[in-house]
């Protein structure tokens, strides 16, 4: 396992993440999202665990039109199709652990 010093910052750092690689090629983000409102594109499907904090999220529907919003907390997770994207709305930090794959 490797962890990649350099953080991933968006949106003017309201979100940072660190990657975290394993030996068999798979990878995770570890990071928090400050209080805002963002839109994410994902190219793999992802699966968002909260680990503190809580947040709302709408993912997009297959028909390419916003879903309805959902909460999420610590210790809950949502996933998210490849190719694809979602909302997410925090008033206070989120943070999270992506898996990828």
């Amino acid at each position: 396992m490797s962890v990649v010093k350099q953080a991933n910052v968006y949106f003017d750092g309201k979100c940072v993440s660190h990657t975290v690689q394993f030996a068999d090629g798979s990878k995770k983000t570890i990071g928090v999202i400050l209080p805002s409102s963002l839109t994410f594109n994902t190219g793999a499907p992802e699966t968002m665990e909260g680990v503190g904090g809580s947040c709302r999220v709408r993912l997009q529907g297959n028909d390419g039109q916003p879903g309805a919003w959902t909460n999420y907390g610590a210790g809950q997770s949502f996933d998210v199709p490849g190719n694809s994207s979602f909302e997410i709305a925090c008033d206070e930090a989120y943070h999270y652990v992506c898996h990828f794959g």
